[in-house]
């Protein structure tokens, strides 16, 4: 049954669910025809009942006038014990029975379908009280109604299959005609690939399908999106690989072109050494990237003080720091996190390390609470971000070369947004109104900090 298309089932179910309607149709017409003539009998008949007793209280000879008794209609006069009185035709034999006759006499009604012995067909009987005693009884022939009813089927058996094969028919054109968007569809998005990529024709109803064909077309954006960016990042990938190993394979085999000094020698490690420390940080941030595009960073968070992640990291950075003859400023903080102290000294010494290699001036680290998150700020005085790029400063191996001089991966602030998202939180970046950056990512605040009252963050809100 899945094999056969769609359109065919549709329209096998349309025929079925048809085919019970007109059967219906067909026994209900059948039915009331039915019940009609066999109503309109039962009034002849009780005309000719009261026009037969009327006579035979009169005495008259014949029961029914002989224009109504060609052969359709037949009379008895029946004694109180059964004996027929008169017959009309003669020699009839009883129409009813016993029980029934004596129900008549006593001025019920008896209305009977019956078989006559000798005459064909279904015959309708009615018997009446006689005056006196006894009973009349007539009866009336069946084989019009019957002949009627039969002429019935005769055109419900010829006109219900032509029916029904119209409406199957009409029902199979509406089934392809509401199909054809879907298979207009079908027919574009085979066609639709990741180096040919597409959009579906979106049909002017504004029905299901055309819904259908929106979101479609929604979903192969997104998608298309994804190729994209998946493709920019393994050429990025592949671009911030190839330059350190690069250099690496230069500085090796200039070592090894001639004989060298030792201070050469060293000078060749030493190189070598930044260049391998840089591809292992490359390396280790692009595993981090494609963990969490797998699923959720995995975390570990708990209480830790603000105060201490962001001594921490300032400490990691202070020599850095000095020889570039920048200040990095810790202001005082007594907030609680609830986070992975790891996760949020990585993030935030990505911060520090851009604002080094980027900024300018002294380098500011500050914690404000904001709707019961925690948001760690990093301030510098340099540039600040030029507009356009501001935008786009999270995505990954986005650069501002041109405002900001040094290069590197471009994977730092992404690495910052992926860690505040696993935290369920959020990052950002401003210029200040003085001059400089300010970024920023939020974390979950402790519930029960333990330390004292927050501290307000009207002093170091954002740009």
């Amino acid at each position: 049954m899945r094999a056969i298309p769609i359109r065919v089932r549709l329209t096998l179910a349309f025929a079925v669910a048809m085919a019970v309607v007109l059967a219906g149709v067909g026994l209900f017409v059948h039915h009331r025809l039915a019940g009609e003539l066999l109503a309109s009998v039962d009034q002849t008949l009780g005309s000719q009942a009261a026009e037969a007793r009327a006579h035979t209280s009169r005495g008259r000879e014949q029961i029914v006038d002989q224009d109504v008794s060609g052969g359709t209609t037949l009379a008895q006069v029946v004694a109180p014990d059964a004996s027929i009185v008169a017959s009309q035709p003669a020699g009839l034999q009883p129409l009813l029975g016993r029980r029934d006759l004596a129900a008549a006499a006593h001025g019920r009604r008896v209305l009977r379908s019956v078989r006559v012995a000798g005459r064909k067909g279904e015959w309708r009987v009615r018997a009446v009280p006689r005056p006196g005693n006894g009973a009349v009884v007539v009866a009336r022939s069946l084989s019009a109604r019957a002949e009627s009813l039969d002429h019935l089927r005769h055109e419900l058996v010829l006109i219900l299959p032509l029916a029904l094969l119209a409406a199957s028919l009409g029902g199979y054109g509406l089934a392809a005609g509401a199909l054809r968007p879907v298979e207009a569809m079908r027919r574009r998005a085979a066609a639709v690939t990741a180096e040919r990529p597409g959009r579906l024709p979106v049909p002017s109803s504004r029905d299901e399908v055309s819904r259908l064909a929106v979101t479609l077309n929604d979903m192969l954006a997104r998608l298309q999106a994804a190729f994209e960016h998946e493709r920019r990042f393994v050429a990025d990938a592949s671009h911030e690989l190839r330059t350190p190993l690069a250099l690496l394979q230069t500085e090796l085999e200039l070592a090894l072109r001639r004989p060298r000094s030792r201070e050469e020698l060293e000078e060749a490690l030493r190189s070598a050494a930044d260049e391998t420390n840089r591809l292992a940080r490359l390396a280790e941030d692009l595993l981090l990237i494609a963990r969490a595009d797998q699923g959720a960073l995995p975390i570990r968070p708990e209480p830790v003080a603000a105060a201490e992640v962001m001594e921490v990291v300032a400490g990691r950075f202070a020599t850095r720091a000095g020889s570039l003859g920048r200040e990095l400023v810790v202001e005082p903080s007594d907030v609680l996190l609830e986070a992975d102290p790891v996760r949020v000294e990585q993030a935030l010494g990505n911060l520090v390390a851009n604002a080094l290699d980027h900024g300018a001036g002294a380098v500011e680290i500050a914690a404000t609470v904001e709707e019961g998150a925690v948001a760690l700020h990093v301030r510098d005085a340099g540039p600040g971000f030029p507009e356009p790029f501001r935008e786009r400063a999270f995505d990954r191996f986005s650069r501002a070369d041109e405002a900001r001089s040094h290069g590197g991966s471009g994977l730092g602030l992404s690495i910052v947004e992926l860690i505040a998202e696993a935290h369920g939180g959020a990052a950002g970046a401003a210029n200040r109104g003085d001059g400089g950056a300010d970024v920023w990512f939020t974390v979950p605040r402790a519930r029960h900090s333990g330390v004292g009252p927050p501290q307000p963050a009207g002093a170091l809100a954002r740009d």
